[in-house]
């Protein structure tokens, strides 16, 4: 029988890692970039995206942590965004392993493939309410791009961080119905 080494699970405090920083207000047409590749399915607003912001980590392992977002290092707060957030997960060549769309967006192409929201469709989320450990690689390095991408009205975001945590910490959303 073949013997599989374990991944190493991940233990001690959380890493904080900074995707996004804090990004004021602006009218959607006031933003000149574009995201030319990203179509949305709507027909009441812009089908092309604008980039209100980006963030990018270094290349990480996830090893066995859980990863979720919050609005500050500590993992205190929530974060907000307008409209919503384009993760894209990158091989450590800088190939996209997979993408999430974090917000309130209709839907969202890339190509021919329909991206998969992650986490309730709204503008604002509650201190680790969005879990993206499901998006990543469990073994295999990694990196996250953030993209903020806005379509309508106005465009903004709130501090946003991932927290890489091990699996044993209990969070409120743990305790929740008991």
């Amino acid at each position: 029988m073949k013997q599989v080494p374990a991944t190493p699970t991940r233990s001690g405090p959380p890493r904080a890692l900074q995707l996004l920083a804090d990004t004021a207000e602006r009218e959607t047409s006031q933003i000149e970039a574009r995201r030319e590749d990203v179509e949305i399915d709507t027909r009441d607003f812009e089908r092309t995206p604008r980039v209100v912001a980006t963030g990018e980590t270094a290349l990480l392992r996830l090893e066995g942590a859980r990863a979720r977002l919050y609005g500050d290092a500590a993992g205190k707060e929530g974060f907000s965004v307008d409209n919503f957030i384009l993760l894209e997960v990158l091989g450590d060549k800088g190939q996209v392993l997979n993408r999430g769309a974090v917000g309130f967006t209709d839907g969202v192409l890339i190509g021919r493939e329909r991206v998969d929201s992650v986490g309730r469709m709204s503008f604002a989320f509650e201190a680790g309410e969005v879990d993206v450990t499901n998006l990543l690689p469990e073994s295999a390095p990694f990196k996250v791009r953030a993209t903020v991408l806005d379509y309508s009205g106005v465009g903004r975001v709130s501090n946003v961080f991932l927290l890489l945590e091990s699996p044993n910490r209990a969070t409120e959303d743990d305790l929740r119905g008991q």
